[in-house]
């Protein structure tokens, strides 16, 4: 691919990145196409110059100054604000004959394609997702955790693998939107955005560190995709500096593509837009890393509308919280039973990294840890906390055009361990073993049918969206909640009675034989046998040590649930 120039505004020329569609992708997906001579790491930084359109504006107006490397931040440091910004006309230059017209990424795309997540934490999930990836590659942890910053004293976000690493050809699809080199049934990442989304979702910019080897040569690269460096820069075009080295011999040798000139400006611009002043630090960060893996450090992280930061590090050391969410209702004196509420999984998980990352992945790793702030990771099964379980098995109808089966589906069902007090519900439904939707409830809001009842299973008949928080809407997905539904009202009308709920149709059965019993006045009292149904795992009926009713004949029940519904087939003989 050919390099072009933008037009000359007064600044020296510099090489830009070009975007084409992507024949290894679906179709219509836009990539930055890499290339061995003309790619994203040959870019020259571009000088600090004021466009001409702004000339009657003051340098910090428009957040063009040459500031000092501790104050290379953008002004707006609040996520949902930081696209706000207005993007002036660009002119362009006719492409050199013989060449077509190609397609460009402004960097405010960057921070609208991140706008996909709309929680912090699904952004966590995709860059923990990359890593499970690499187990297959022989991954054998993933580490979290929050470094400081020497510049400024700021926190960043670390995550390090010991997968196989990027060679500078996967570095470069790595840092390019629409490329994805996974197509295995069993790999989670699959349009190949996820890192760019998640990266920018949580922070301004991005460093990555990778060694790999492939056919016999090891490398090491070193790419940076800073949000703060193309908008303080004023750039119209996504520019990724990255450098490579061959680390084959005994010493790293510089990997040229174009010129040692080109080469040099990378690097100078990743020392200038970096965490790290000198190549030497730069290089350090590969010390840890061993003979293969990748090291992700997030910085300038965003800040909510407070001009807090979002994410919270000091309420846990061995945590990473959600701050607006984590302080939500603590100013206020609770209740005891939403205290309770609050300290259940199902609730927790808005907030702690450590209680979601645990419920992420439905099943146990068995070679591979995730270490959270240097403590690894209990995962955790809800299903193994269910009581009264059922297992219901669901064969997908895939319809006329369906090219393949698909194999059945098992739902897990059951009351959680706290029913009834607790009124937790929902479906926690996974795609190839990650979580997409949590505690999904298939039922009205305000209905009470299904208080308590958790469900598990993992449908990977259906496609979760892009930021893998939610299901496409295809008419298979609304089958499943369909069918979901109908597990969940089967399961309630035979098993509510278990845990102290009225079934359904029980008030209606009680006043008929009210009336019935007043046509046996005559009858004593000691000859209306109550108790032999006592030890039968069907009935409901709270009862007393001498086997009878306690409470007047009534029950304790901690909520009202209504008895419309369908009727529980179990009847209530002698009551």
């Amino acid at each position: 691919m050919s390099r072009r120039q933008p037009p000359n505004r007064g600044q020296q020329p510099i090489n830009v990145v070009e975007i084409d569609s992507s024949d290894d992708e679906e179709e219509g997906a836009t990539v930055v196409a890499p290339s061995k001579r003309s790619s994203s790491s040959d870019t020259k930084p571009k000088p600090k110059a004021q466009p001409q359109q702004n000339q009657n504006r003051s340098p910090e107006a428009i957040g063009l100054t040459q500031p000092t490397p501790n104050l290379q931040t953008l002004e707006c440091r609040s996520f949902w604000k930081a696209g706000a910004c207005v993007v002036g006309p660009t002119a362009r230059t006719a492409p050199p004959p013989g060449e077509l017209e190609h397609a460009r990424v402004h960097p405010k795309f960057l921070h609208s394609n991140a706008t996909s997540h709309k929680w912090a934490f699904g952004a966590i999930a995709e860059l923990l997702d990359n890593a499970v990836d690499e187990i297959h590659n022989g991954a054998t942890f993933v580490k979290v955790d929050k470094i400081d910053i020497m510049k400024d004293n700021s926190p960043a976000l670390l995550f390090q693998d010991d997968g196989g690493g990027m060679d500078p050809d996967s570095i470069r699809k790595c840092m390019s939107l629409g490329y994805s080199s996974k197509k295995s049934n069993k790999t989670i990442g699959q349009y190949g955005n996820g890192f760019k989304t998640s990266t920018m979702r949580l922070g301004a910019d991005v460093i990555v560190f990778s060694r790999a080897s492939r056919a016999s040569k090891a490398t090491q690269s070193v790419g940076l995709l800073s949000y703060t460096f193309l908008r303080k820069t004023a750039q119209d075009d996504v520019i990724v500096p990255m450098i490579d080295f061959d680390i084959s011999g005994h010493w790293a040798e510089p990997i040229i593509y174009s010129s040692h000139d080109d080469w040099s400006a990378n690097l100078t611009t990743i020392l200038e837009w970096s965490p790290f002043t000198s190549k030497d630090r730069l290089l350090e960060q590969f010390e840890d890393i061993g003979r293969h893996g990748t090291k992700i450090i997030i910085y300038n992280l965003w800040l909510n509308d407070e001009g807090i930061y979002e994410l919270s590090f000091d309420d846990d050391d061995e945590d990473i919280r959600l701050r607006d969410e984590a302080n939500r209702g603590g100013q206020t004196k609770l209740q005891k039973k939403i205290v309770e509420l609050q300290s259940h999984i199902s609730y927790r998980i808005r907030y702690s990294l450590r209680a979601y990352a645990s419920i992420l992945y439905l099943r146990k790793f068995t070679n591979f840890s995730i270490l959270l702030r240097g403590k690894p990771l209990q995962q955790f099964n809800i299903a193994d906390e269910l009581k009264y379980l059922k297992t219901v098995t669901y064969r997908p109808q895939m319809g006329i055009m369906a090219s393949k089966e698909v194999a059945a589906v098992e739902t897990t069902i059951g009351f959680i361990k706290e029913s009834p007090a607790l009124g937790v519900c929902g479906f926690n439904v996974y795609h190839k073993n990650r979580l997409i939707r949590p505690f999904w409830k298939v039922t009205a809001e305000g209905s009470s049918k299904g208080n308590g009842v958790v469900g598990v299973l993992e449908a990977n008949f259906i496609e979760p969206a892009h930021d893998k928080q939610d299901f496409e809407r295809s008419s298979l997905f609304i089958r499943l909640e369909a069918k979901l539904k109908q597990i969940l009202v089967d399961y309630w009308n035979h098993h509510c009675h278990l845990v102290g709920y009225q079934p359904p149709g029980f008030r209606a059965q009680n006043t008929e034989k009210k009336d019935s019993a007043k046509s046996q006045k005559q009858m004593p009292e000691e000859e209306v046998h109550l108790d032999q149904h006592v030890n039968d795992p069907h009935t409901c009926l709270p009862h007393t040590n001498n086997g009878l009713l306690g409470n007047g004949g009534r029950f304790n029940l901690p909520v009202e649930i209504p008895t419309t519904g369908f009727a529980d087939p179990f009847l209530f003989v002698g009551t």
